[in-house]
C-alpha cells in the first residue's frame, strides 16, 4: 500500500492544501486541535472531488445502460466463437465500436478518485508516522495528532498495537469500537448501493449474465471494504464512508428521476408522471419533457410501463406530443401494440349468441303467445259466436268479424286435454308429425 501510496505521491501536495484551507475555515468555528475541525476538513474533500466527478458519473450511467443493452448480443457472439477466442475478441471490439461503448466507461468514477483516495492515504500515514507531508507543516502536524474522532485519533488504524494508540493520547477500546463501526457502515452503505440498483434500477424484460455478474458484486464489494477497511486510518474511513454515503444519494436520486427503461423504478417514475400531468395538464421541468419526448419517439417498441402510461393520459384526456410536451385533447385514442383503440372510438359490434334449436323453434311461438295474449277476446254467448278485439296503436280496441264458435270436439282436439295450460291462450297444440311454430304458406302450384 506504501508504494502504490508513493507512486501517487505527485497529488499529495493539491490534496493536502485543500485539507489545510478547509481545516482553516472549520478552525475558526469548531477550534483548530478538535476532531470536527480535521474531520469536517476530510468530508469537505470528499465532496468536493465527487462534485468535480459528476460528468463522469454521467457517462458511467450511459456506459452502464449500454452495457446491459448489449449483453443479448455479446452472448450471441460468445457463443457463436466460443472455440476461437481471437475472433471472439475480435467481435467484441467490433461491437463496441459500432455501438459506440467503453467498457472501461462504467469504472470511470473510481478510477479518477484513486490519486485522491492514495494521496490522502499518503498524508495520514505522514501524520501517524510524525512526517510532514505537502503543505501541512510540523505545527499542522501536531495538531493533527492531537485531533480525535469519537475518541480516536485521526491516523490510527483498527490493527494498530496498543502501545501506538496511546502515543497518541488514545486507548485502544475506543479506536477498536471506532473503526469497527465506521467499516460495518462503510460496508452497509454499499450493499444497499448494489442493492438497489439490481432491485430497482434494471432492466427485467433482458437476463443476461451481466446482471448474475453484478449480483455477485452486491455481497463481494462489501466483504472486501470489511477485509481492507480495518488497514485504513480514522481518516481514510472518514474519506470512503463520506464517498459511500454520497454514491448512495447520488443513485437514489438518478433512480428516481432517470431510471432504467424496463425496470421497475421507470415503471414507479411513469406512474408518478401521469398522476402530475393529470394534475397540471402540461410539462414543468426539462426532465419530463425529455421523458415524455423519450416514450413517444419509441412508438410501437414501447415496453409495457410505457404503453400503461401513454394510455393512462389518453384516458385522461390528453395527448403526449413529440417535443416532449402534452396538450388537452378530448378525442385523444390511444393505438394499442394490436392497432386496436384502447380508449375512446366507436364500440365494437357484438355478435348475437347463438341459440339452440328448441329455442329457435319456441321462439315464433312465444312471439304468437304473446300476441294473443296482447289480444282481447270476448265471446257472445247468445248469439253463440266470438267477437275478437285488437289493440290499435292510439288504444281503441278495434272489433273484428264474427266468427263461429269452435264445437266442443274441435276445442278438444286443440287444447289436448280440455283444460287450458297457463299461458297458452287460444293457440292449440301441434298435432303429431306436425312441425312445431310458424308454417310456411304452400306454393299456388301446390294447392
Amino acid at each position: 500500500m506504501d508504494t502504490i501510496a508513493g507512486f501517487f505521491s505527485f497529488i499529495t501536495t493539491p490534496v493536502s492544501w485543500v485539507i489545510v484551507q478547509f481545516h482553516s475555515l472549520y478552525g475558526a468555528i469548531f477550534g483548530p486541535d478538535t476532531g470536527w475541525a480535521w474531520g469536517l476538513s476530510i468530508v469537505s474533500l470528499v465532496i468536493l472531488i465527487r462534485i468535480c466527478l459528476i460528468p463522469l458519473f454521467v457517462k458511467q450511467i450511459k456506459a452502464t445502460r449500454a452495457m446491459q443493452t448489449l449483453q443479448p448480443e455479446m452472448k450471441k457472439i460468445q457463443e457463436r466463437y466460443k472455440s476461437d477466442k481471437q475472433r471472439q475478441s475480435e467481435e467484441m471490439m467490433k461491437l463496441y465500436k459500432e455501438t459506440g461503448t467503453n467498457p472501461l466507461s462504467s469504472c470511470l468514477p473510481i478510477l479518477a478518485q484513486s490519486p485522491f483516495f492514495f494521496a490522502l492515504y499518503h498524508v495520514l500515514n505522514g501524520i501517524a508516522s510524525n512526517k510532514k507531508v505537502g503543505v501541512i507543516d510540523q505545527q499542522l502536524l501536531d495538531s493533527a495528532r492531537d485531533a480525535h474522532i469519537f475518541g480516536a485519533p485521526l491516523a490510527v488504524k483498527f490493527t494498530d498495537s496498543a502501545d501506538k494508540v496511546a502515543s497518541l493520547g488514545a486507548s485502544l477500546t475506543d479506536v477498536r469500537v471506532v473503526t469497527a463501526l465506521m467499516i460495518i457502515m462503510m460496508s452497509a452503505s454499499q450493499f444497499f448501493t448494489q442493492r438497489q440498483l439490481m432491485t430497482k434500477n434494471v432492466d427485467t424484460t433482458v437476463k443476461t449474465p451481466f446482471m448474475q455478474q453484478q449480483k455477485m458484486l452486491m455481497y463481494v464489494f462489501p466483504i472486501m471494504f470489511a477485509v481492507f477497511g480495518i488497514n485504513f486510518p480514522v481518516g481514510v474511513l472518514v474519506y470512503w464512508l463520506t464517498t459511500n454515503v454520497w454514491t448512495m444519494g447520488q443513485q437514489m436520486y438518478v433512480i428516481r428521476q432517470n431510471p432504467t427503461p424496463g425496470s421497475k423504478a421507470q415503471a414507479a417514475y411513469l406512474e408518478r408522471l401521469q398522476k402530475h400531468l393529470t394534475d397540471t395538464k402540461k410539462t414543468r421541468s426539462r426532465g419530463q419533457v425529455r421523458a415524455v419526448k423519450a416514450v413517444v419517439a419509441k412508438g410501437r417498441d414501447r415496453n409495457e410501463y410505457e404503453r400503461k402510461f401513454i394510455n393512462g393520459l389518453n384516458k385522461a384526456g390528453l395527448a403526449a406530443q413529440p417535443d416532449g410536451t402534452v396538450v388537452v385533447s378530448e378525442t385523444a385514442v390511444a393505438t394499442a401494440e394490436d392497432g386496436s383503440p384502447a380508449t375512446g372510438g366507436a364500440p365494437k359490434r357484438q355478435q348475437p349468441k347463438r341459440q339452440s334449436k328448441a329455442k329457435r323453434q319456441a321462439g315464433p311461438a312465444a312471439g304468437a303467445a304473446k300476441t294473443d295474449a296482447d289480444t282481447d277476446t270476448e265471446t257472445d254467448t247468445d248469439s253463440g259466436t266470438k267477437t275478437s278485439l285488437s289493440k290499435s296503436d292510439d288504444g281503441a280496441a278495434a272489433k273484428a268479424e264474427d266468427k263461429p264458435v269452435a264445437t266442443a270436439k274441435s276445442a278438444k282436439g286443440k287444447s289436448g286435454s280440455g283444460n287450458q295450460q297457463p299461458g297458452q291462450g287460444t293457440r292449440s297444440k301441434a298435432k303429431s308429425g306436425q312441425r312445431k311454430g310458424q308454417q310456411r304458406p304452400k306454393h299456388p302450384s301446390k294447392k
